[in-house]
């Protein structure tokens, strides 16, 4: 869109004002457009664009044709950055080609898991294994490894690099020590080898780890069959039903979600026994300090965590006399209901104040607030998106223009990963070749309900926190205005990158905040401010048992990533639990399946806990007086936000 178009567009964005049910409400337009139902394009002359505008990939062959274009690319540029003369044009040739082939890479990290075409999803799979092999060869390629130790090992070379620079090069050449290159040809074939057998492992676990199971329809009571999905003989169970009210439903769910698959139980072995090897061949420590930590935590919390469990037992009892014992399908419900009982904070009091217009909405108020951007929807071009309801935002920045592109993937669909996330699709970084920069673009993946006839889509607070964590994320990346990609946003250490989106959560249940954009999709009237006092009173409930089940998930992590146990995953997980969580391990079921963190957070899960611990301070020290100064806000972005990776993670929180 060129300039002169893009300001008319914004001139109309601004003037429009959209009314919604009895004309009682109204919103914005970034409010009214996620409160309007999505509706279908009939332009059959419009031009197919191609996924997010890369016009190879209007259809599934495309892949193919974008990757070659890739690997011609990186040809180039190895042969660029191996005879440069050592300095700046070095590091810069580095991150054009990680770029290069993390623009197809990254986006078909999405595709394989979100189209909803097989033949995408399939085309993109092939895509990613096929880089991921170049990737590997390329981080053990002695040549271009010496190109870069060349420069790092010249001190006056060194000192004339600006800080990114070097902390990329720095960067650059520690994912060369973590592959191997220091290994002699033999090993670092070997190496190799396992990465490109890793990327295959990863692949087809976190694929698997998101598929249903089924069972026999007549396996479970006929009254039940309505709760789950139908599949002509056979129940297909996709989640664990976790909020249902009836104990049966959350017990089968448990039960069959978590039975275990024999081919993925193998990949996750053999998976785990790679990682091992790769440690071995590296002579990596294992994180022993990492156990302490966790134990230590255990410790502190015991006395309060067997309270909290206690509190759900009595619960439990009172609802189901019959059946009193606690189970571990039984604890995200009885906390529920505890901090429902105690606070009378039943979230269906909640949603009809929170419309993920109104949802939305509040984040524009917030980041126009905080940091002067705005929200803007945006019509995406026929073939730039995978379904029909996915929404485009442009963020723009109100004297700096736009700043990237955010797609909105919010809606529940079938076969689609029941699990929030935030997807890279293009890193942001200055182009040395075009004197521009390169806009960021990311995914933000919900799993929501679709409106109704009578109702825009309405959320739980548990589902607006959601939203409010995963734009965290987002903004991470929309806000980082790094001159290299490759420490690009939420490229950065991982106990790092989860603190912009949980400090997002303490926004999203703050009065202040939530006074500007929550009220009643019908009437109008705002959520009163008792109702979010109980709401933030209630966390306290049950706190100590939600911690101590991360600290079960971080443990069975770091043990998983330890010496091998000569036991199967499944002992491991069943010794854990009881050790570090306390609920009964059930029998024929195998939790770790469903495990996704393992591959792309595996030994770090603990980060989560570093990540809270360091948000809330952060919220404490810097927002907790006021949570829209604008002046805190441009510190909190000029100071942490904007430099993604390129600089040490505590340095910027201090």
């Amino acid at each position: 869109m060129s300039a002169c178009k893009r300001l008319l567009y914004l001139v109309r964005q601004r003037s429009l004002w959209t009314h919604v049910r009895r004309n009682v409400t109204t919103w914005s337009p970034v409010g009214a457009a996620f409160n309007a139902k999505p509706h279908r394009r009939l332009n059959l002359i419009e031009k197919n664009v191609g996924l997010f505008g890369v016009p190879e990939l209007s259809c599934p062959a495309g892949f193919q044709a974008a990757t070659k274009t890739a690997l011609k690319n990186t040809e180039r540029l190895v042969g660029k950055a191996c005879s440069c003369a050592p300095g700046v044009e070095t590091v810069e040739s580095f991150d054009q080609l990680s770029d290069g082939l993390c623009k197809v890479a990254d986006l078909a990290d999405f595709v394989k898991v979100a189209h909803p075409d097989p033949a995408f999803r399939e085309a993109a799979e092939k895509t990613c294994i096929e880089i991921g092999t170049v990737v590997e060869k390329l981080n053990t390629n002695v040549k271009l490894c010496k190109s870069l130790k060349i420069l790092l090992d010249n001190p006056d070379i060194v000192a004339q690099l600006d800080p990114d620079t070097r902390k990329v090069a720095e960067l650059f050449m520690f994912d060369f020590e973590i592959s191997g290159i220091h290994l002699d040809d033999k090993l670092r074939k070997e190496a190799v080898a396992l990465h490109v057998k890793l990327l295959d492992l990863n692949n087809e676990f976190l694929v698997g780890s998101h598929l249903p199971n089924r069972i026999a329809r007549s396996a479970i009571p006929e009254h039940l069959h309505l709760h789950f999905a139908d599949e002509g003989s056979f129940i297909q169970v996709g989640g664990l039903h976790a909020d249902s009210p009836d104990d049966l439903v959350r017990e089968i769910a448990y039960r069959i979600y978590l039975y275990p698959n024999a081919d993925l139980m193998d990949c996750l072995e053999e998976l785990l026994k790679c990682r091992y090897k790769l440690a071995k061949l590296f002579l990596l420590p294992f994180a022993e300090t990492v156990m302490s930590f966790l134990q230590l935590l255990t410790d502190k919390l015991s006395d309060r965590t067997a309270n909290d469990f206690k509190m759900m037992t009595n619960m439990k009892k009172k609802l189901n006399p019959r059946n009193s014992e606690l189970m571990p399908w039984d604890h995200p419900y009885l906390s529920g209901v505890l901090r429902a009982e105690r606070y009378n904070i039943e979230p269906s009091l909640y949603s009809p104040y929170l419309s993920l217009g109104a949802c939305m909405e509040g984040l524009n108020n917030l980041f126009s607030q905080l940091y002067g951007v705005s929200l803007m929807s945006e019509h995406p071009s026929a073939g730039e998106v995978w379904s029909e309801d996915v929404r485009k935002l442009a963020v723009v920045h109100e004297t700096e223009g736009l700043l990237g592109y955010i797609y909105c993937d919010f809606y529940h669909r079938k076969n689609k990963p029941q699990q929030d996330c935030h997807f890279t699709i293009r890193g942001g970084r200055w182009c040395q070749e075009t004197g521009q920069y390169q806009l960021p673009v990311v995914v933000l993946m919900l799993s929501l309900p679709h409106p109704t006839k009578s109702a825009p889509t309405l959320l739980t607070p548990g589902m607006m926190e959601n939203l409010f964590h995963e734009m965290g994320h987002a903004m991470h990346s929309m806000l980082g205005r790094t001159r290299y990609q490759h420490v690009t946003g939420t490229r950065c250490a991982t106990d790092f990158a989860e603190v912009p989106s949980i400090l997002m959560e303490y926004f999203a249940t703050d009065y202040r905040v939530l006074s500007q954009f929550a009220r009643h999709y019908e009437t109008g009237q705002p959520l009163p401010e008792s109702m979010v006092a109980r709401l933030c009173e209630s966390k306290k409930v049950c706190g100590a048992a939600d911690i101590q089940l991360q600290i079960f998930y971080a443990v069975l992590d770091q043990i998983y990533h330890s010496k091998p146990q000569n036991r199967s995953t499944t002992e491991i997980l069943e010794e854990m639990q009881q050790k570090f969580y306390g609920l009964p391990y059930t029998p024929n079921t195998a939790w770790q399946l469903r495990f996704s963190h393992l591959i792309g957070y595996g030994a770090k899960y603990y980060s989560y806990l570093m990540s809270r611990a360091v948000a809330s301070m952060v919220w404490k020290q810097c927002f907790v007086q006021d949570p829209l100064n604008r002046d805190m806000g441009e510190r909190y972005r000029q100071e942490m936000l904007a430099h993604g990776g390129a600089k040490e993670p505590m340095l910027m929180v201090e």
